[in-house]
C-alpha cells in the first residue's frame, strides 16, 4: 500500500500538461479487439487502469506494445476465452471487453466488473442493449455467459444516458446485421472519441455526441490510428488546484469546451482565469462567492468533479449547496474534509458547505478515485502535513500526479506504507 504526503500552503505556478483521458482510453483499448488488424492508440495515459486493461488483452493473447504514450494492439492472435474474476474485478472498464468480444465473436464469458465503491453501479442498461440485439444473457454468482447465433440491429432505449452503456451498445452493434438506433444516449466527449475510433476502422456511426446514435452494421473492421482526447476531469482537478493555491498556474493541452460548466462555476465564484484556445491560466482568488451545483450528464456539471470542487467550496464566503444526482454514495470524502476543518453537512444526496474555513493537515483515506483527488487538493491548501492512505485509487486516474504537482511547486511525495 502507498501513502501520499503533502506539505500544504505552497503556491503553484508554471505549467501542467494534461494527459489523455482516462475515461476514453479505458474504452478505446478494449474496442481495439474489434479490428482485424493492428490498431495504434496515441496519447494513452500511463495509469493503473490502462495497465489492467493491457493485462486482460495479453491474457486473451493479443500482441501489445507500449511506447511513449502509445499502444499498438494486434488482435489477430486473440483467443476468446473466459476473462477470469481476478482480472475483471480490477476495474469497472473491464466490461467494455464484454461488449467488444460479444460484437466480434458472438459470445463472451467473464465476471462482474470492479471499480470504485461510489454507490450501486449496475450493468443492467448494458445487458438490456445486448438482449435487444438478440443475445442471451446467463448470470450466476456474478459470472456472465452472453451469446448469440447472430446479432441483429435493434432500437435500444437507455433508461438513463449512461456513458458505459452507450459505449457498450456501440461496441456490440457495429458488426450486427442491419441498423441499430441508441436513444437517450450519453453525449460525453468520450463517447464521441470512441465513435471516431470505430469509424476509422470502417464502422458506420452517426449522431455520437447527441441523444440519438445510429449504427449501420458492417462485416469487417480494419486496423487504424486514433488519438485519445485530453482528460477533462484531470484538467478540471488542476484548474481547481489553481483556484486554491495557484499563481498564474497554466493548465495546458485541454479542450475548454469540455470543461465549460466548471469554467462557468469558477467565474460565478469569482476565480481569476484566462481562457485560451487550448489552455486555462488560474490564480488563487480571495472573497470567493458561494454557489449551487447539481451534477448532471454532459454538458452539465460532471459528477467526477463533484468531490474535487468540494474542497474549493470550503473557501467560499457563505453557504454553498452541492447536489449529487448520478451516484448515491459519493460523499465519502466529506468526513475527512470535516476532520481537516471543513464545515459540511450531508442531507441525503445534497451537501451544504459553510465557508470560509481554514483547513489543517491530517491523516485521511482516499476511499475512491475522485474522493482521493479531493483530499489531494485539500492537502495542497491545508496548513501542515496531510497524509493520504489508499492512494492507489488516485493513481488509477491521474498520470504522474506527484511529478506534475512537484514541477509547479508542491511539496508532495509518495512512499510505501510501513
Amino acid at each position: 500500500m502507498k501513502i501520499l504526503e503533502i506539505n500544504g500552503g505552497k503556491k503553484l505556478s508554471g505549467t501542467i500538461r494534461i494527459s489523455g483521458a482516462k475515461n476514453a482510453s479505458v474504452a478505446l483499448i478494449p474496442a481495439a479487439i474489434l479490428a482485424d488488424s493492428e490498431v495504434t492508440i496515441c496519447n494513452v495515459p500511463e495509469i493503473t487502469d490502462t495497465d489492467a486493461l493491457v493485462e486482460i488483452l495479453e491474457y486473451l493473447g493479443a500482441d501489445v506494445k507500449r511506447a511513449s504514450e502509445s499502444i499498438l494492439i494486434n488482435p489477430k492472435t486473440i483467443e476468446n476465452k473466459e476473462i477470469i474474476e481476478s482480472l475483471s474485478t480490477k476495474l469497472r472498464a473491464s466490461y467494455y471487453f464484454m461488449a467488444a468480444l460479444l460484437g466480434k465473436y458472438k459470445n463472451v464469458e467473464m465476471y462482474f466488473p470492479g471499480g470504485c465503491s461510489i454507490g450501486a453501479r449496475p450493468i443492467d442498461q448494458t445487458l438490456k442493449s445486448f438482449k435487444a440485439l438478440g443475445a442471451v444473457v446467463e448470470e450466476k454468482d456474478n459470472h456472465y455467459k452472453i451469446y448469440a447465433e447472430e446479432l441483429i440491429g435493434a432500437h435500444i432505449y437507455l433508461d438513463m444516458p449512461s456513458v458505459g452503456a452507450t459505449i457498450n451498445a456501440m461496441l456490440a452493434s457495429v458488426k450486427a446485421k442491419g441498423e441499430t438506433i441508441i436513444e437517450n444516449a450519453a453525449k460525453e466527449p468520450e463517447v464521441v472519441n470512441v465513435a471516431i475510433f470505430l469509424n476509422g476502422m470502417g464502422a458506420k456511426i452517426t449522431g455520437a455526441g447527441t441523444s440519438e446514435i445510429k449504427i449501420q452494421g458492417v462485416k469487417n473492421l480494419k486496423g487504424c490510428y486514433t488519438e485519445v482526447i485530453p482528460d477533462r476531469i484531470e484538467a478540471g482537478t488542476y484548474m481547481i488546484a489553481g483556484a486554491l493555491v495557484g499563481e498564474n498556474l497554466k493548465i495546458d493541452n485541454i479542450i475548454p469546451e469540455h470543461v465549460e460548466m466548471l469554467i462557468l462555476k469558477l467565474k460565478e465564484m469569482g476565480v481569476k482565469m484566462e481562457i485560451g484556445p487550448d489552455y486555462v491560466i488560474v490564480s488563487k482568488s480571495e472573497n470567493l462567492k458561494p454557489v449551487k451545483i447539481k451534477t448532471q450528464g454532459y454538458p452539465g456539471f460532471a459528477t467526477d468533479l463533484q468531490q474535487p470542487i468540494t474542497t474549493l467550496l470550503t473557501q467560499c464566503q457563505g453557504i454553498s449547496i452541492l447536489e449529487e444526482t448520478i451516484y448515491e454514495n459519493r460523499f465519502k470524502n466529506v468526513p475527512y474534509l470535516n476532520s481537516m476543518g471543513a464545515n459540511i453537512k450531508i442531507d441525503n444526496q445534497t451537501i451544504q458547505i459553510t465557508g470560509k474555513t481554514n483547513l489543517v493537515g491530517k491523516q485521511v483515506e482516499a476511499t475512491d478515485l475522485r474522493a482521493g483527488a479531493c483530499l489531494v487538493l485539500a492537502g495542497l491548501l491545508a496548513e501542515g502535513k496531510t497524509t493520504i492512505t489508499s492512494i492507489e485509487h488516485v493513481l488509477r486516474g491521474y498520470e504522474n500526479i506527484v511529478e506534475k504537482l512537484t514541477d509547479v511547486g508542491a511539496e508532495i511525495i509518495i512512499r510505501e506504507e510501513i
